[in-house]
């Protein structure tokens, strides 16, 4: 990727591809007007002919062969041409997305659910990973569960070292890729719908038993003799003696399958959208050629049987497709008499059979594609963003100017951070009401949660070992649990403690991010106890922040020695307004602004 490239240039390039793509939906949608004429003037010409050929002209039957022809022909140019105005569509809604997004107006158009945050995560509410303007809001673009939930999981997990590597590496790949993750994005059914991966595997899976090859046959010589029957009789003007037979005993067939059949085609249809999008991409995967190894051996995945996976996908959608033609009202009665859902029922079951056990690997390596483009685009939007470099040795981490990702491009101040190693493993972190500490303590957890799921992080510099975070910035109180904010967060703490514990070979030393320490007590017992907390942390391994409204508390660093340390946030009280620059600095703070607070908002005080 040219990592030259300014998010003015990004934005220019997605505004010159909103122009050509408002002129090509343009252009289809005159096409799909004349072709819509065509087709009704070509369906009253049938009609016309079919009175004369049946009423009082008796013209030749074979009269209605050209209609016929021609909207056949029609109807299959007229569909293309509604699935090109329709994927133009929603290319546009993608690129909009992605103007959306840089010009800091994303908030609600991605990926809002909160389902795939675990109860009682060390810090996935604490630094807003889901929900309506959080992380994944802005950089979830897939469009399968699979490829949510596993983006979600990279997210809530940090990963090693090597694998976030292989992640970069492949974003990087991807970031250069505009037009393949925009077709990623848009192929399918509606540009919002999400495809149900688990659902599909479910489906693919389930115990299926197609009929025997002599009913399947001999249901195919039954539909050819009726076929041939009614040709026979448009000819001659009377019905062969064997039609009668032929249409009783194919009606008797149809009959006694009809149960399995129905069962069949209620199994497939709430898959029919599922199985359009997942056949798109995978066609569009396979014409692809990577330069990443990761995205490399995800190909592979789909030729994994030595056939390609779209072939055999595509075979799905179109028996699909064909099945869904049974409901056209000029094709209806030849599916009738053709028993054509049967025999693509009894298709589908073949298919089911035969092919379904690739399913799973093929939506596993669709949901890692999925989720490696999501952070291609991220990549791709961020251009000032860094990749993070990772360190061995005891747990640190150092940035320069790092600021939450979640802000605006131009509102938000980067600071410098230094934790572990030659640094003070803990900052003690003062400062007034809306100074910014607290938004502090968030983009540094959320710098090192997008560094570790392979993201880069806003910031000039980022390094750090591999860290597991863990907050205490969401903290309430429950009417319905019976639990007060101070016993809500003592919980916490003794979450945030035992994880420490447990760093080791499995799981990584712990960041923690703890936001008013015991703000909810009173002052003896919030010293002595914040006193324990932070030196059994930093005892156990750990590293972190700690804010504080109260000054006495930063009496700690003293306490601790070199391990800790203070900084602090500023604020100016001028003109009878407060101003910040949230600018971080050594030391203890020297002012409050609680008064001026209360004063500005007409508090007597």
């Amino acid at each position: 990727m040219d990592r030259r490239r300014d998010r003015a240039a990004v934005a220019e390039a997605y505004r010159a591809r909103l122009v050509a793509l408002t002129a090509d939906a343009a252009t289809l949608e005159a096409r799909h007007e004349r072709l819509a004429t065509a087709r009704l003037v070509t369906a009253a010409a049938g009609v016309l002919i079919g009175v004369a050929a049946f009423g009082y002209a008796r013209l030749s039957p074979w009269w209605l062969a050209a209609p016929v022809v021609g909207f056949v022909a029609l109807a299959v140019a007229h569909t293309r041409v509604l699935d090109a105005r329709t994927r133009a569509a929603r290319a546009i809604a993608y690129v909009n997305g992605g103007l959306a997004r840089l010009e800091h107006r994303w908030q609600g158009l991605g990926a809002t659910a909160t389902t795939w945050a675990p109860a009682e995560h060390l810090y996935a509410e604490d630094l807003d990973l889901f929900g309506h303007g959080s992380v994944f809001d802005l950089v979830s673009t897939a469009r399968t569960s699979g490829g949510e939930a596993l983006l979600a999981s990279w997210l809530l997990a940090p990963a090693p070292p090597a694998v976030v590597l292989a992640r970069q590496e492949a974003a990087d790949d991807l970031a250069a890729r505009d037009r393949f993750r925009e077709d990623l994005a848009v192929f399918g059914p509606d540009v919002r719908a999400r495809v149900d991966s688990a659902a599909l595997v479910a489906w693919a899976q389930r115990p299926v038993a197609p009929p025997p090859v002599w009913a399947h046959a001999g249901l195919v010589l039954l539909s050819a003799a009726t076929v041939a029957g009614v040709v026979l009789w448009v000819q001659d003007g009377d019905p062969p003696r064997w039609l009668g037979v032929a249409g009783v005993t194919q009606a008797a067939v149809g009959w006694w399958w009809r149960r399995r059949v129905l069962a069949t085609i209620r199994d497939l249809e709430p898959r029919v959208r599922d199985l359009a999008v997942v056949a798109a991409a995978i066609a569009r995967i396979e014409t692809e050629t990577f330069t990443s190894p990761r995205l490399q051996a995800l190909t592979a995945r789909f030729a994994a049987g030595g056939r390609a996976a779209s072939a055999d996908v595509g075979r799905l959608s179109r028996l699909v497709d064909l099945l869904a033609s049974r409901r056209n009202q000029f094709f209806a009665p030849v599916a009738f008499l053709l028993f054509w859902a049967t025999h693509l029922a009894w298709a589908i079951d073949r298919w089911r059979r035969d092919i379904a056990s690739g399913v799973p690997a093929w939506l596993d390596a669709l949901a890692e594609v999925e989720a490696l483009a999501s952070l291609g685009t991220y990549v791709a939007e961020h251009p000032d963003h860094v990749f993070p470099t990772f360190l061995d040795g005891p747990p640190r981490l150092a940035g320069t100017a790092v600021a939450h990702p979640l802000l605006p491009p131009d509102g938000a101040v980067g600071n410098d951070v230094a934790i572990g190693g030659d640094a003070p493993a803990l900052w003690l972190v003062s400062g007034s009401n809306m100074s910014g500490k607290s938004t502090w303590l968030r983009a540094v957890g959320t710098s090192v949660v997008l560094a570790q799921a392979g993201l880069p992080v806003r910031a000039a510099a980022f390094a750090l070992t591999p860290l597991l975070p863990a907050g205490t910035l969401r903290i309430q109180d429950s009417l319905q649990a019976g639990r007060s904010r101070f016993f809500a967060e003592i919980t916490k703490l003794r979450a945030i403690v035992e994880a420490a514990r447990h760093a080791g070979a499995d799981q990584p030393p712990l960041l923690f991010l703890i936001d008013e320490l015991l703000s909810g007590t009173n002052s003896h017992d919030r010293q002595r106890g914040a006193e324990g907390v932070l030196r059994g942390l930093l005892d156990l391994g750990a590293i972190g922040l700690a804010t504080t409204h109260d000054l006495a508390l930063t009496a700690l660093a003293a306490a601790l020695g070199a391990r800790a340390a203070n900084a602090h946030f500023a604020d100016r009280f001028d003109g009878g307004g407060l101003e910040f620059d949230y600018r971080l600095r050594p030391g203890v703070v020297g002012t409050s602004n609680a008064l001026a607070l209360m004063r500005s908002v007409g508090l007597d005080v």
